[in-house]
């Protein structure tokens, strides 16, 4: 799989959004010691901890989640085709994006949702408008 500095190292990745992006990575970090890895303007941060990865988003994700899960795969297009094979729901396509990811939602019967990404290029956080911290 490509690595791509713009994306946490992690295969399985949790999002979890709260109202204040700044003020829940401070409380993680001083609470569970979690590290900042990379902040993406003020309504995203990317987190490490050990060998595992978290992301904190702005707001709440569609259908009042609180959260949803970020998968990495090799292969986003035929990924997708398969999940959608088996019956998930996908609100949308896999589509390429500037910070060097092919990305595709889905929703699985139970309603929970699922991005799975692949890295399509290995791109500096700086070049998108991210800000590297501890990469």
């Amino acid at each position: 799989m490509l690595s791509n500095r713009s994306v946490p190292p992690c295969t399985i990745i949790p999002v979890l959004h709260y109202p204040d992006v700044s003020a829940a990575a401070d409380w993680l970090c001083k609470a569970f010691g979690f590290i900042v890895r990379l902040r993406i303007g003020n309504h995203r941060i990317q987190l490490k901890f050990g060998d595992g990865c978290l992301v904190v988003a702005e707001g709440k994700a569609p259908s009042d989640s609180t959260h949803l899960v970020l998968v990495r795969v090799s292969d986003a297009r035929s990924h997708c085709e398969h999940a959608c094979q088996c019956g998930a729901r996908i609100p949308s396509e896999p589509a390429d994006h500037p910070y060097g990811e092919r990305q595709y939602n889905a929703e699985d019967f139970a309603g929970h949702r699922w991005t799975f990404t692949q890295s399509i290029a290995d791109v500096t956080p700086e070049e998108w408008g991210g800000t590297s911290v501890n990469l």
